[in-house]
């Protein structure tokens, strides 16, 4: 899925001459926590967050509230003066996937979606690509995942996927994800039902292993992201 069909379109936008105080009650008003700042051909030139505010003004605004005479000592703090310059942004022929990766390493809550001219044709943020991934693997039906051991070789996907669909039972999604042995891989089947012991059984007669989900997880974690131990009392 392409972030073109994800993004938002009808983007809040301000422009470097925009106040602050205007910024504010943008966010307030939408709800949205990032402005991309354009000028006049809609070209991007910077963002401004709710951090950025923060930021910009005393912690008393945000707990007392600004009084007339507060305002006036920063009426002429503008967008322009307060915005991030260098903004991390993405072209519209990304993938959700590609989108994912730049958000997890440049841990940024929104994407802007420029073209190649820089012109602002969307914004991507994390409940965007939250919404995407959720309709890409269907998981808002109900149903179970579940998590099979199988063997580092062609044709074992499949061999699931046709038992599973023999038993009349359909799918959301799957997903294959490497294992610690690299003779195995783990698949995860989300399967469109809330009674899944049939399935588990035939599975298991095929002599598949079966674990739980998130055991599997914690499994993989190295050992200094896992939880520590609690003390024996």
């Amino acid at each position: 899925m392409f972030v073109s069909r994800s993004m938002t379109r009808k983007v809040i936008t301000v422009n470097p001459e925009t106040t602050i105080f205007e910024a504010q009650e943008l966010m307030a008003k939408h709800n949205i926590r990032h402005l991309p700042v354009v000028d006049g051909s809609n070209t991007l030139v910077g963002m401004v967050t709710d951090r950025d505010l923060r930021s910009a003004l005393p912690y008393r605004f945000f707990k007392d509230g600004i009084s007339p005479a507060d305002k006036e000592g920063f009426q002429n703090l503008k967008a322009g003066d307060i915005m991030t310059r260098k903004v991390i942004s993405i072209p519209p022929s990304y993938t959700i996937q590609d989108a994912l990766l730049v958000v997890q390493n440049s841990k940024v809550g929104a994407l802007p979606v420029v073209d190649e001219e820089g012109h602002l044709r969307g914004i991507l943020s994390v409940r965007d690509l939250l919404r995407a991934f959720i309709n890409v693997l269907g998981i808002g039906q109900p149903g179970t995942l579940l998590c099979i051991l199988v063997e580092e070789k062609v044709g074992q996907l499949k061999k699931i996927v046709d038992v599973i669909t023999e038993m009349g039972v359909s799918f959301g999604s799957v997903l294959v994800a490497r294992y610690w042995d690299e003779k195995k891989r783990a698949v995860f089947p989300y399967l469109l039902t809330q009674n899944v012991a049939q399935v588990k059984k035939k599975l298991t007669a095929m002599g598949y292993e079966l674990v739980d989900p998130m055991q599997w997880y914690i499994d993989q974690l190295p050992d200094t992201e896992r939880p520590p131990a609690k003390p024996k009392e």
